[in-house]
């Protein structure tokens, strides 16, 4: 059994994400304890609200959290995923944790879009032999709520969605993966990214 600490930092659909790594077959630990997050075999980021909030939230955690994505996979869900790039410009311009390059902009303005993007929409494969897409062919749903988007070079771009324009959608440097949709909202589709997820220990 894989033990996976999800990180309680006041923010994210904990129990949601909880019960889907349980379905999936991992051991779901929720806990803000450093010495827990140090000895885990694999760490996932939930969160939801703004960037700022997030990092402050986060505070001694966050050196806990660097050092295991040295040696464990971490992946970061909606803002957990805009957390791991290094800048944020929501609500002026803030620091993230820089285990991804790139920054989190704002979707603009366009007539016959809303902001927040919610809902369904699709996935396209840039990465399609990474890990965490085993399994997948392109074109798959998942459940989308977010302002604010991932931009980033091609390079670290697992998949891209299309809404007002091209974003990355999930992204991946080393140990650190990001997701910017929620798996744990996103049926059989996101059981498999977590389940893809857990087979990285």
């Amino acid at each position: 059994m894989k033990t996976i600490v999800i990180i309680d930092y006041g923010l994210g659909n904990l129990r949601s994400v909880f019960r889907g790594i349980e379905r999936c077959g991992g051991v779901p630990v929720i806990s803000s304890d450093i010495e827990v997050l140090r000895s885990a075999e694999a760490v996932i980021l939930p969160g939801v609200g703004a960037f700022r909030d997030g990092m402050e939230q986060l505070g001694e955690m966050k050196d806990a959290l660097l050092d295991a994505a040295r040696s464990v996979p971490v992946l970061g869900i909606c803002l957990g995923m805009q957390m791991m790039l290094e800048w944020s410009e929501e609500h002026g311009m803030h620091k993230g944790l820089c285990l991804i390059p790139g920054t989190v902009r704002r979707f603009p303005r366009q007539p016959g879009f809303k902001v927040p993007h919610m809902g369904w929409n699709t996935l396209e494969l840039v990465q399609p032999d990474n890990p965490l897409l085993e399994g997948f062919s392109g074109g798959e749903y998942v459940y989308f709520v977010h302002s604010y988007y991932a931009e980033t070079i091609p390079g670290y771009s697992l998949t891209t969605t299309d809404y007002i324009s091209q974003f990355s959608s999930a992204i991946c440097r080393d140990n650190a993966y990001g997701v910017q949709f929620h798996p744990e909202k996103s049926g059989a589709v996101g059981l498999g990214i977590l389940k893809n997820f857990i087979g990285l220990i």
